[in-house]
């Protein structure tokens, strides 16, 4: 065999090779289906779902408590959470018009505050981030042709809307399947979102010194992110390593009613050394559709997941590998799929699903 032959054949299999399921299986006490996961830090975590569901963990995940339900919230789908601690946290439902709303709590979830529905009465929110316990970002859907995008700089008791002349759409859309299809960089200023529909891009928004009012703040532009497109298709989910000097951007989708479907499910955010900037298709695709994706600074992993699997890429974007559950570890069969959110080291999917990242399997994959 030919040395350029040995090296194609250590690529495959270096793409190809099986790796052990990250997910042990924790016990979430409910049935609704959990759609938005944030991770404080120091054993906090808060996770949120249909039905006005929302959870909470002092303990990294032992014991989930299930929380008041904010009020007029019982039939609402709260598809994001954003937690500052133990006792502060704010949840998004998404809905048509007044159905999106934003609830607020500062006593562990006792108690919520309605601080902010949604004026647009064909509007649809997709996301909120907060990049500070201060300083908070909300977008939606298109009204009139233009994304709505929102600021806050209170903690969320209060929002300014910014001047949506200067973020068009041309027929794209913004999926609200994980609250992660945003990203802020508070400190260029900066955000960028995906969108799907006609196309699957990819916006920057260069932000001002007058946040939140944000009067001049510029769109600089819309770029392909090599994803599928369609009614159903697009990016669903972005996510970035927090380089200040170099960063590296991953999306990952597909189309949604092809969940099975390989094709356009992963790219990323590439310099081709001569100061140009694209997007570029992985070689190696995530196995299938997917929802989430997230980075573990600790690993330098990327990890993706979706209703068919989990995938993990450790060349920032460019191959991603399979998740598999191991019987020998007595990991659940299902360990590695059917979720929709990621907020390392949680995941949530369908009917209480939630998950706990095992690191030390992570690291031991490494060398795989």
């Amino acid at each position: 065999m030919s040395r350029q032959a040995h090296l194609i054949a250590f690529v495959f299999l270096a793409v190809c090779s099986v790796v052990h399921a990250q997910w042990e299986m924790e016990s979430s006490g409910t049935t609704a289906d959990l759609r938005g996961i944030d991770n404080v830090g120091g054993g906090v975590a808060w996770a949120s779902g249909t039905n006005g569901t929302v959870l909470r963990t002092e303990d990294g995940g032992y014991l989930w408590q299930a929380c008041a339900v904010p009020p007029g919230a019982e039939h609402l789908v709260f598809r994001g959470v954003q937690a500052f601690d133990a006792n502060t946290a704010i949840v998004m439902s998404s809905g048509k018009g007044d159905l999106s709303r934003l609830y607020k709590t500062t006593d562990g979830c006792h108690t919520w505050k309605l601080v902010f529905t949604n004026p647009d009465k064909d509007g649809f929110w997709d996301a909120v981030i907060f990049s500070r316990p201060s300083f908070g970002t909300l977008i939606g859907d298109p009204v009139h042709k233009h994304f709505p995008i929102y600021f806050t700089a209170n903690g969320g008791e209060t929002w300014q809307r910014m001047d949506d002349k200067k973020v068009y759409s041309t027929g794209e859309s913004i999926f609200a399947a994980s609250n992660s299809s945003l990203v802020v960089d508070p400190d260029r200023p900066k955000i960028y979102f995906v969108t799907g529909g006609e196309s699957a891009t990819a916006v920057e928004v260069d932000l001002d010194s007058n946040l939140p009012i944000c009067k001049h703040c510029e769109s600089l532009g819309y770029s392909a992110t090599g994803l599928a497109s369609g009614k159903t298709a697009g990016a669903f989910s972005l996510a970035w390593d927090g380089n200040a000097k170099l960063a590296h951007f991953v999306a990952v989708g597909g189309d949604y009613e092809k969940p099975e479907s390989a094709q356009e499910t992963a790219s990323f955010w590439t310099d081709d050394h001569r100061g140009n900037f694209r997007w570029k298709s992985a070689g190696a695709p995530p196995h299938g559709y997917r929802s989430a994706v997230a980075y573990d600074a600790a690993t330098k992993t990327w990890i993706t997941v979706g209703p068919n699997g989990t995938d993990v890429s450790t060349d920032d974007g460019k191959n991603w590998r399979a998740v598999h559950p191991d019987p020998a570890m007595h990991e659940a069969p299902d360990a590695d799929r059917d979720w929709n959110a990621l907020s390392l080291p949680f995941v949530v999917g369908p009917h209480g699903r939630i998950g706990k990242l095992n690191a030390k399997a992570l690291t031991q994959n490494q060398s795989k």
